[in-house]
């Protein structure tokens, strides 16, 4: 078994659909520990300081979620890597078109999910 090398929150709006996915997608990567939650008050987890102190990159759907996260959360994010995929919430959850997206995006951040 491979230790974990690297920490991933995945954040969207409610998390029941972009950033779940791509928990659920990501989750079988050797050396990688993934959550996802979300900024909105009706979200399915609601990201806080705990899960972003935890992360080690933050990997947010949309612009807004990041800049979100730097308000609510300065002193977690504080020398975090924290990158926008800037997909819209168009997509239901593990739709094959947010799957294929949610692939092709986080190899741009990410060289070693080639």
């Amino acid at each position: 078994m491979n230790p974990v090398t690297r920490k991933v929150l995945f954040v969207c709006s409610r998390n029941r659909r972009r950033s779940l996915t791509a928990e659920k997608l990501f989750a079988d990567v050797p050396g990688w520990q993934v959550r996802s939650a979300g900024t909105a008050e009706g979200a399915r987890i609601k990201v806080t300081t705990g899960l972003t102190g935890w992360a080690d990159d933050i990997v947010a759907m949309e612009k807004r979620h990041k800049e979100i996260l730097r308000e609510r959360f300065p002193e977690a994010l504080a020398g975090k890597s924290c990158c926008c995929l800037f997909i819209p919430d168009d997509f239901e959850f593990m739709d094959a078109g947010l799957v294929s997206l949610l692939r092709e995006k986080m190899r741009d951040h990410f060289p070693e999910l080639e």
